[in-house]
C-alpha cells in the first residue's frame, strides 16, 4: 500500500479544530458588522480606535506568522539553535501584538468604553478579546516548544508538534488581518 497517502491524526485533529474555531470567528465577525451598521450614538469604532497604532501590533503578528515559517524550516533542516531562535522571536512577536490589544483595551476603558456601555462596545470586546484568547495559547504552545527546542527534545518524528502549532498560529494571525481589515480599516472614513 505505498501508493496511499496518509494524513498524520495530528494534523487532521488541528485542522478540524482551527475548522470549528473559524467557524465561531465568522459568526462573531457577522455579529460585529451586523450591530455595527445598528449602532445609534455612542462610542464607534472611527470615534474610538486607532488604526495606525493597531497597525503596528498587526505588523508584529503578521512578522510572527514568517518567524514560525522559519522555525519549522529550520526544524526539517535539523538547525536546532535556528529553530529556538525562530521560536523565540515568534513568541516576542506575539507577546508585543498581546501587549499592543492591551494597551488598546486600557485606552478604551479610559475613554468609557466598555463591553457592557453599548452594542460597540460588547461587540468589539468580544471578538478581539476572544482572538486575544486565542494569541495567548498559542504563546503558550510556543513557548513550550521553545522550552523543548532549547532542552534538545524537538527531533525526528516531534517535528510534527512544530507543524501543528505552526497551523494553529497561522490561522490566528490570519483571523486577525481579517478583524483588522474589518474592524479598524473599515473605521477609516
Amino acid at each position: 500500500m505505498s501508493g496511499e497517502t496518509s494524513i498524520d491524526r495530528n494534523k487532521l485533529g488541528v485542522g478540524l479544530f482551527i475548522l470549528s474555531e473559524a467557524n465561531f470567528f465568522l459568526l462573531l465577525i457577522i455579529a460585529y458588522v451586523y450591530y455595527h451598521a445598528q449602532s445609534g450614538g455612542g462610542p464607534t469604532a472611527a470615534s474610538s480606535l486607532n488604526p495606525m497604532r493597531a497597525g503596528v501590533y498587526t505588523i508584529c503578528l503578521i512578522a510572527s506568522s514568517f518567524t514560525m515559517m522559519l522555525a519549522a524550516r529550520s526544524a526539517k533542516h535539523e538547525a536546532p539553535a535556528m529553530l529556538s531562535a525562530w521560536l523565540l522571536a515568534t513568541v516576542a512577536l506575539g507577546a508585543i501584538f498581546l501587549f499592543g490589544q492591551v494597551r488598546e483595551y486600557l485606552g478604551l476603558i479610559s475613554q468609557d468604553v466598555t463591553i457592557s456601555r453599548d452594542l460597540f462596545g460588547t461587540t468589539f470586546f468580544t471578538l478581539t478579546g476572544f482572538h486575544g484568547l486565542h494569541v495567548f495559547i498559542g504563546l503558550i504552545a510556543l513557548a513550550t516548544l521553545a522550552g523543548l527546542a532549547l532542552g534538545g527534545a524537538l527531533r525526528g518524528r516531534n517535528i510534527v508538534a512544530i507543524e501543528t502549532v505552526g497551523m494553529y498560529w497561522h490561522f490566528v494571525d490570519g483571523v486577525w488581518v481579517l478583524i483588522f481589515a474589518i474592524v479598524y480599516l473599515g473605521a477609516i472614513r
